[in-house]
C-alpha cells in the first residue's frame, strides 16, 4: 500500500530532473566563458539537488505513516 504513494513523488521528481537537466545541456553549449557557465549551471544543478531532498524527505514521511503534513498545524 506504501509503494503506491510513493510512485506520483518518484515521476514528478523524475520528470523535473530531466526537465533541469535539458536546462543544463543547453548551458553547455553555449558559447560563453567558463565563468559565466559554471554561475549558470548553480540554478539548475541547486534546483535538482532540492527536488531530490524533498523526494527522500516524502518517502520517509510515507514510511512513518505521517501522510498529512497538515495534522501538524
Amino acid at each position: 500500500m506504501k509503494v503506491k504513494k510513493m510512485i506520483a513523488p518518484l515521476i514528478i521528481t523524475c520528470l523535473l530532473v530531466i526537465y533541469f537537466l535539458f536546462f543544463v545541456l543547453g548551458i553547455i553549449s553555449i558559447p560563453d566563458p567558463l565563468w559565466v557557465k559554471i554561475i549558470m549551471l548553480l540554478v539548475p544543478l541547486f534546483l535538482i539537488g532540492v527536488s531530490i531532498f524533498v523526494l527522500v524527505e516524502r518517502i520517509n514521511e510515507i514510511r512513518s505513516g505521517e501522510e498529512d503534513d497538515l495534522s501538524k498545524y
